[in-house]
């Protein structure tokens, strides 16, 4: 295939067939098209944008791109969540295991990080043992039995997502509607689902920064997965500060964890609770999102939940003592600082990116592609938004592999941090 006539047609904004875009997705996932190519065509794309049939062919050779999961007639709904990211999202964590105890199947097919944004693989990963890289079948068996699986994409399930995904990361292509909508909805169709509900964020740390683009997104989304046949819903939620209190791979673990036992941030509580309620009033297990968010909050409560995660976590090759032992270590890193305030009020805001922007740095997250991520570091016990601080307090503390980056990475989260008088 001659690629060159099509990179230069969209860079020139021409509108491609569906059989060009299906010949891209083909020829790249065959490793007939180089990186770079690509990369060239992902930021003409990036610039001129696709139309919804575009987007809509894209999305479908994606997904057809390799095998779809196959699962057998069950009155339990097939249904799964995905979020377009943020600092501290570890919603997807403590919402499958309860979704299970919900009466749904839970396929939750993940990724990994991109730019700021951690992912949930990693997340999972930073778990002693755990296998994120379940075979297809193994795949749809563990549902079927326990309710929920959380992995990745096999090697041959929508294989051009994966390589189109890590090339994004480190080619900033990242925020493209049409790429996002193509990259999520590919895997989500994959998976055979009746039900989805999208968390769509906005916000300075957010790939949507303001709520109009969040909103332009979720309509995308939400329109070619309703056209495909599954229902979905949609939730903006905010990506201005951080969800929780945690961010980074372990320490958002331990965060989710909390959520489990009934405890830990209110505001990481609400939208486990609100996805949950989302979908059964999508699958009309509830006959509305209040009696929906009461069934979620009562099952919570319960602990069946937490017993399911680590039904889950066994599973999934998981070393259960390991990981207790882990959870009761309490800090994993080499070195944690606190982040004390220079003065005595209230916390008026706090920026999720520049918390981001930290955590990566501190190998939390990818600056190429392929790169090896730090499982340990992190911030955590961040003061929210209305809280009050005094003076010497500490705002968070910052979890660190090299002592040397504890002083630096102390005064970049500081600078996150607004702190006024009441």
């Amino acid at each position: 295939m001659n690629f060159l006539p099509l990179i230069e047609a969209k860079r020139d904004g021409a509108i491609l067939t569906d059989g060009e875009i299906a010949e891209v997705v083909d020829e790249f996932t065959r490793g007939a098209i180089p990186d770079y190519q690509m990369a060239s065509f992902l930021m003409a794309v990036f610039f001129r944008g696709l139309n919804p049939r575009e987007t809509r062919a894209l999305t479908l050779a994606m997904r057809d791109s390799g095998t779809k999961l196959k699962f057998p007639k069950d009155p339990r709904p097939l249904v799964d969540k995905h979020s377009t990211g943020g600092v501290g999202d570890k919603v997807s964590l403590p919402l499958a295991p309860l979704l299970a105890c919900l009466g749904f199947r839970v396929p939750m097919i993940s990724g990994r990080g991109l730019g700021i944004t951690g992912g949930t693989l990693d997340k999972l990963e930073s778990i002693p043992g755990f296998k994120t890289g379940l075979s297809e079948g193994a795949l749809v068996d563990q549902v079927q039995r326990l309710g929920v699986a959380m992995g990745a994409q096999s090697v041959t399930m929508v294989p051009a997502d994966r390589l189109m995904y890590a090339l994004r990361d480190v080619t900033g292509t990242v925020p493209s509607i049409p790429l996002i909508t193509a990259s999520i909805l590919s895997k989500k169709l994959s998976e055979s689902l009746d039900a989805l509900v999208l968390d769509v964020k906005f916000g300075r740390a957010a790939f949507m920064q303001t709520k109009p683009q969040a909103v332009t997104l979720a309509d995308t989304m939400s329109k070619l997965a309703g056209d495909c046949g599954v229902a979905t819903q949609s939730i903006l939620s905010p990506m201005d500060a951080p969800l929780g209190r945690s961010a980074g791979n372990w320490l958002e673990v331990r965060e989710s964890v909390e959520c489990l036992e009934n405890r830990g941030p209110a505001d990481l509580r609400a939208l486990v609770i609100e996805c949950a309620a989302q979908l059964l009033k999508l699958t009309d297990r509830a006959p509305s999102l209040v009696a929906g968010r009461k069934l979620a909050s009562d099952c919570l409560a319960t602990g069946q939940p937490l017993k399911k995660w680590e039904a889950m976590l066994a599973a999934q090759g998981a070393d259960l003592a390991a990981y207790h032992k882990k959870l009761a270590q309490g800090d994993t890193a080499k070195s944690i600082a606190e982040v004390p305030s220079t003065k005595s009020g209230v916390v008026r805001d706090v920026d999720a990116r520049v918390i981001g922007e930290v955590v990566r740095d501190l190998g939390g997250g990818r600056l190429s592609k392929g790169a090896a991520v730090d499982f340990e570091v992190g911030v955590d016990a961040m003061k929210q938004v209305g809280e009050p601080i005094r003076k010497g307090e500490a705002l968070a503390r910052v979890h660190v592999t090299d002592s040397g980056a504890s002083a630096k990475a102390v005064e970049r989260v500081r600078s996150a941090f607004v702190v006024s008088l009441r």
